[in-house]
Parts: C-alpha cells; sequence; structure tokens
C-alpha cells in the first residue's frame, strides 16, 4: 500500500513540475510582436502569439490519406476532438493533398501544414450546411465555411503549406475579367446559368439567389426548402474566424476562396503574419483579408493578392452593424505587399461600427486599383477616426492613389471612371445616425509613380471629411485631383505631377 501512494505521489509531483514547466515557458519566452506595439499614436497593449499545448498528433493517425481524392472531412473531425481531450496541442498535416470538407478548429489548438502539404476543400455543395452568419455586414445565412472556428480561445493556423477553398466551383464569372481561352474553359468546365452571354453563374440555384439578392445577400427566404434551393449562391468565406480570442495565422498560404478569403470577425488579439492570400484576378468578392469589428490586431510581413480588396477594415453594414455596435480597433498593419485588387488598404464600406486607433505603415501596393481606399454611403452611419498612414510606396495605380468616396454603390473605382457616371454631390440632407462620419486622418510618406488619377475626396455636403492631414505626398498620375466636400484638409509638402 505505502508503495502505490508512493507512487501516485510521484506521479502528481511530475505532473506538477511539468505543468509549472509550461507556466514558466510562458512567461520566459520574450514576445517577438512586443515591438509592432511600442510607439503608436493610440493606447494598445502587446499582443503576444496564443499559448498552445505541446500534445501532438498526425492526421494521418485518424485514417486520413493525401492522396488528393480521398475525402479527410470524418478525420480532421477525430483528430481536432482527440486534442481537445487532451487539452490542446499540434495537428501535424504532413506532405500531400487532404481532400476535405469543412474543418473546425477547437480552443487551444494549431492546425499545422508541413512544407508540400495541400489541404484542398471538396467543390460538393452537399458537404457544407448552411448556417447563421454575418456576410457583409449583415446577418444572414451562408454555407459553412471551410475553415472555421467560433468562440474559440488560442488557435492557430501555422507552417509551410497551402489552404485552397475550390473557388471556382462557387463562384460566378464575368467574361470581361478573363481572356476568350478561360472564359470558354471555366464555363464548360461544369453546369452552369448564362444570366447573359457576358456573366455565368455556376448554377441554377446560384441564378435564382443572385435574383433575390441585395447585393450578395438573399431577401425574403423564409423556410430552409428555400434557402436550399439558392444554396450556391450562399458562397462562404473559406476562413471564418467569429469571437474568437487569441489568434495566429503565420506562413500559410490562403488561396481561391470561394468568397472573402480570410474573415476574423468580432475576433480580440489576432496575429497574421508572414501569410500570402491571394485570388485571382476574375475572383467576384474574392477579398485577401476583411478584418471585421476586431480589437488588437497585427498584420505584419503579408503578401496579399486578390481580385477585389487587398487589406480590408470594416465593422458591419447599416443598421445591422449599428446594432452590433463593435468598432474595429487597435490595428496596425506593418511590412505588407498588396497586388492587383481593388484597392491595397481599405476602410469599409461597410463601417457601421465604426473604425479608429489604426496605423498602416512601411507597406508597398503594386498595381492595384486604388492605393488607399475609403469608403462609405449614406445608411451606414458609424465613425471612421484617428487612422494613421505613413511610408508607404505604390507603383502603377490604375485608378486614385488615395481615394475617399461617400458615395460608395457597389462598383470599384476602375468601373465609376469608365462609366463617367457623376453623384449628386451637393444636395444636403439631414444628418442622423445613418450619415456616416471620416475624420482625424493623418496620411505622410506616401510615394506614388503613376496612378491613373491622384487624389479624390468626395464627402457628403452634410458631413464633409474633416481633419485630413497630408504631409510629404508625391504622386505622378495622368489626372490631377478633385475635393468635394472637406473640411481642413491641411497639405504640407504635396507634390502632384501631371505626366499627360
Amino acid at each position: 500500500m505505502r508503495k502505490i501512494q508512493i507512487t501516485a505521489l510521484a506521479l502528481l509531483t511530475l505532473f506538477c513540475l511539468g505543468t509549472s514547466a509550461q507556466r514558466a515557458r510562458r512567461v520566459s519566452t520574450p514576445n517577438p510582436y512586443a515591438r509592432y506595439t511600442q510607439g503608436l499614436p493610440f493606447k494598445m497593449d502587446a499582443v503576444k502569439a496564443p499559448f498552445i499545448p505541446q500534445n501532438k498528433v498526425t492526421i494521418t493517425d485518424f485514417g486520413a490519406k493525401g492522396d488528393g481524392s480521398a475525402l479527410c472531412t470524418d478525420a480532421f473531425k477525430k483528430a481536432f476532438d482527440a486534442l481537445e481531450k487532451k487539452g490542446g496541442g499540434k495537428l501535424i498535416v504532413p506532405q500531400g493533398v487532404w481532400y476535405t470538407g469543412p474543418i473546425v478548429l477547437k480552443s487551444n489548438t494549431e492546425l499545422h501544414l508541413e512544407k508540400g502539404a495541400v489541404i484542398l476543400f471538396a467543390a460538393d455543395e452537399t458537404l457544407y450546411p448552411i448556417i447563421k452568419t454575418s456576410f457583409e455586414g449583415l446577418e444572414t445565412r451562408r454555407c459553412q465555411s471551410p475553415l472555421s472556428a467560433n468562440g474559440a480561445t488560442n488557435i492557430a493556423v501555422t507552417g509551410q503549406g497551402a489552404i485552397d477553398g475550390n473557388g471556382l466551383y462557387w463562384r460566378p464569372l464575368k467574361k470581361s475579367k478573363v481572356t476568350d481561352g478561360q472564359w470558354k474553359k471555366f464555363t464548360g468546365m461544369q453546369e452552369g446559368v448564362f444570366k447573359r452571354n457576358d456573366l455565368w453563374f455556376p448554377s441554377a440555384g446560384y441564378a435564382k439567389g443572385d435574383s433575390l439578392a441585395d447585393m450578395n445577400v438573399p431577401r425574403g427566404l423564409q423556410t430552409d426548402e428555400q434557402w436550399n434551393e439558392v444554396k450556391r449562391f450562399l458562397r462562404p468565406v473559406m476562413v471564418s474566424l467569429v469571437g474568437c480570442k487569441n489568434v495566429l495565422l503565420k506562413d500559410v498560404i490562403f488561396q481561391n476562396s470561394p468568397a472573402w478569403n480570410i474573415h476574423p470577425l468580432m475576433c480580440e488579439n489576432v496575429i497574421i503574419d508572414n501569410i500570402l492570400a491571394r485570388n485571382p484576378d476574375y475572383a467576384q468578392n474574392g477579398d485577401a483579408l476583411d478584418l471585421e469589428s476586431c480589437k488588437n490586431a497585427l498584420i505584419v510581413n503579408s503578401t496579399f493578392d486578390a481580385g477585389d480588396d487587398g487589406i480590408c477594415i470594416k465593422s458591419g453594414k447599416d443598421a445591422d452593424g449599428r446594432k452590433r455596435g463593435m468598432p474595429c480597433e487597435n490595428v496596425v498593419v506593418d511590412g505588407c505587399t498588396v497586388f492587383q485588387g481593388h484597392g491595397g488598404f481599405v476602410v469599409g464600406s461597410e463601417m457601421s461600427g465604426g473604425v479608429k486607433n489604426i496605423l498602416v505603415q512601411n507597406c508597398q501596393f503594386l498595381g492595384t486599383d486604388v492605393g488607399l481606399r475609403f469608403k462609405s454611403c449614406r445608411g451606414r452611419g458609424g465613425v471612421v477616426e484617428n487612422i494613421n498612414i505613413r511610408n508607404i510606396s505604390m507603383f502603377d495605380i490604375q485608378g486614385d492613389a488615395i481615394t475617399f468616396d461617400l458615395y460608395y454603390g457597389g462598383k470599384s473605382v476602375i468601373e465609376v471612371l469608365e462609366s463617367g457616371e457623376k453623384v449628386n454631390n451637393i444636395e444636403a440632407k439631414p444628418v442622423d445616425e445613418t450619415t456616416p462620419e471620416f475624420r482625424d486622418i493623418n496620411i505622410e510618406n506616401i510615394y506614388c509613380r503613376h496612378a491613373r488619377r491622384a487624389l479624390f475626396f468626395n464627402g457628403l455636403p452634410e458631413k464633409p471629411i474633416k481633419n485630413i492631414h497630408l504631409k510629404n505626398v508625391h504622386v505622378s498620375a495622368d489626372v490631377n485631383s478633385d475635393f468635394f466636400n472637406c473640411e481642413n484638409v491641411t497639405k504640407e509638402d504635396v507634390v502632384l505631377t501631371l505626366e499627360k
């Protein structure tokens, strides 16, 4: 009996020592991200990478095969369930193509892709149930995201592999965005519906959903049967993180998403480091990153290459966003590159909960439609304030180097410029909770070689853009700048050179 007692005591001692060692490691390990929150023009606590227990499992332990055809959905679920029972840990995905349905991350877990590992999400809508969620700032229903977490704490996606959302299966296609060869190939790959000779939908259900939609959110659907009739239209964001705390996305390639690529929503303490988020330039609603109603976020050393907005800050749309009332705040963007896309760094248009305390620095935008893009419209409400942008280099900007447009209507800047459409920016409307406001924005050390138009500031007459400070801004462009409904726009060493 005494031997048994001693053994039990020894095991308890070893457990306590192990736990103490883990705690010591958590306390003593230097925080490499602390430097990003030092000397900011606003108060922001340091953000740390999540702590993941040292338990490890491999996806092959649960019967998965990386041959590109065997469905691994059950294996991923079993793996995360097993880690959850252990208190958390790392799921290792080795080299191979792992074909799967939705993956759900659990608290205290890390999805780690080794070099050569590809997680390919299945092109099969039956694997993605319709769930209640938020999309484009509105409460609605969508198909479950390929990779998701809801209410999780301490989660990470890391490694040198790639995550592919099989987006072509879900997305519509505009003929103007592809070559003739691509148009013929893509529209012939699966059953689809032509709305016109220049617009193609991937299914009849998608076409029906589009006919019922306000932007990308269908209206008037009451029953589950009605929602299922338009299921393909409810294409999901690829990475959906809702209400999570302590999040790390590091080193991984995220590509080919059904809709938005990465969408942290109402999350706290988010680190996005050295990732590549990319979509083809013809991807409809293929935003690379949409950070919505999040607090304390670092977006650093990453590359974004998309057919829509690159790095985008949001906080909900119209009444839904105002009811949520959660601003996107305390965000640092540092050392990032954005290719193509509608905007390099973007605020809006869904900003009804407000946006504040943002620093963007040391970035480069190459070939984007707009460099710095601020957009909203009447009906949104919300306040965008204390935005600080510095040390930005741009080249070959297809539209404006810097845009403030409070008449956003869903079109890209290029589409608006080419259409020649005008807006009534003279008639004032009553100011109420639906009136958006942009104020107190500092922009300095901006260098742009070749833009179509230099600067475009288009505010509301009832609520002008206010307190915009431009310092050391050098832009060469085909067309000079336009300023409408602005107050206290200061310019120090602003040099605009016309190329035509």
